[in-house]
């Protein structure tokens, strides 16, 4: 693993490891929430400590090449979204908010790595 930027946020929730985060409210910049759609506006991964509970401070992978656990089937390259769980999932959707690419392929519950490149599909 190769990391960039990483930054503590306190967790609004349990959030457990190598799941993708975003805002819990857009007036909350300072606490996080497990994503739990390919539309919101994610922002990074949890490393490989998550939260317990809410109130806890989470580690959030922004940028380099960072691992994320699989909600299904992805092939090395895919662009990668969110599921209802925080995990990755390959997106062509157009308006999914993604977190990268991902580097090698997997299957549900994998841990792979990606590399960070936010932005909308």
């Amino acid at each position: 693993m190769i990391t960039g930027f990483i930054r503590s946020y306190r967790a609004a929730a349990a959030i457990a490891a190598y799941r993708i985060v975003r805002f819990s409210d857009a007036a909350n910049s300072s606490a996080v929430n497990v994503a739990s759609a390919a539309a919101q506006a994610i922002i990074g991964t949890t490393g490989k400590v998550g939260a317990s509970a809410a109130g806890e401070m989470v580690d959030v992978h922004r940028s380099g090449l960072n691992p994320v656990q699989l909600g299904g089937t992805v092939n090395a390259g895919d662009w990668l979204t969110s599921d209802a769980n925080g995990k990755a999932i390959a997106t062509t959707t157009a308006g999914d908010g993604v977190i990268g690419r991902a580097e090698q392929p997997g299957v549900a519950d994998d841990i792979i790595d990606y590399f960070a490149a936010h932005s909308r599909y």
